[in-house]
């Protein structure tokens, strides 16, 4: 049987579950990933120390993919700019584009993000942008060179879940790269919603960082996850738009 993995950038994954920046702190990272079997972290170029001044290089091993994102980019030249001195700074070339001018919703702008995807794939760089999800713009960024699509499934850090899971469908339906499900997950069903979708991987953050028990929470996002994957694979069962259909032949004699 093959082995199940997520392939971006030519490099192998065994774990689905990426952990997004934001909350960082050492139980956080160590949760991700001992308990939740986390191989990729992205990094804020902008901040990489938390509150403690602590830097958060530090605490991720070096077995796991830093995944450095360009957050504070307010266009594609800031992003740009941003990912290339990730990559000076021995980053690696995988990046997470992210640029949003809106300071109150932190909404991605999808026309600048395939611009700076454009720029920094022809660059080799590995690009995996967040955007709104949008059917155009996706196909946009596969023609740009992105490795895989992030939309996010609720604003970032809101724990709403699947806010927009219709057109996430699409674009799992239509789209030829992993389709990373990137903010807004705040339960391990969402996650496991997602994965049964189709999604490729799911990002997280705050689901986790603000849970009563972190390391329980990481754990149970895993588990969340391989069962979703597990059963788009395995091939979910049909759904009756109306009425019953007994499970148990037997059920037929009740009619005598």
């Amino acid at each position: 049987m093959t082995q199940d993995t997520l392939m971006l950038g030519g490099k192998e994954f065994h774990s689905r579950f990426i952990l997004g920046s934001g909350k960082y702190s050492l139980e956080l990272i160590q949760a991700a990933v001992n308990q939740a079997g986390a191989e990729m972290v992205t990094l804020a170029v902008r901040r990489t120390n938390t509150k403690d001044t602590e830097n958060i290089l530090d605490y991720i091993p070096e077995h796991v993919t830093l995944l450095p994102n360009t957050s504070g980019a307010r266009d594609a030249k800031e992003a740009v700019r941003i990912a290339r001195m990730a990559r000076e700074l021995g980053c690696g070339n995988f990046v997470k584009v992210e640029i949003m001018k809106d300071s109150k919703y932190l909404l991605p702008d999808n026309v600048e993000t395939v611009k700076a995807t454009q720029m920094l794939a022809d660059e080799g760089f590995v690009v995996l942008p967040y955007m709104y999800p949008d059917l155009y713009t996706a196909r946009d960024l596969v023609k740009a060179g992105a490795a895989a699509v992030m939309p996010l499934a609720s604003p970032i850090g809101s724990n709403q879940g699947l806010a927009t899971k219709a057109f996430i469908q699409i674009l799992i339906d239509e789209i030829d790269v992993p389709v990373i499900v990137d903010a807004g997950i705040g339960r391990p069903s969402q996650a496991c919603e997602a994965m049964e979708m189709g999604a490729a991987a799911i990002m997280a953050n705050t689901a986790i960082a603000t849970a009563r028990d972190i390391p329980a929470m990481a754990g149970a996002f895993k588990q969340a996850i391989e069962a979703g994957r597990s059963a788009y694979l395995a091939g979910l069962g049909r759904v009756l738009e109306r009425g019953a259909e007994a499970s148990d032949p037997l059920t037929g004699f009740l009619r005598d």
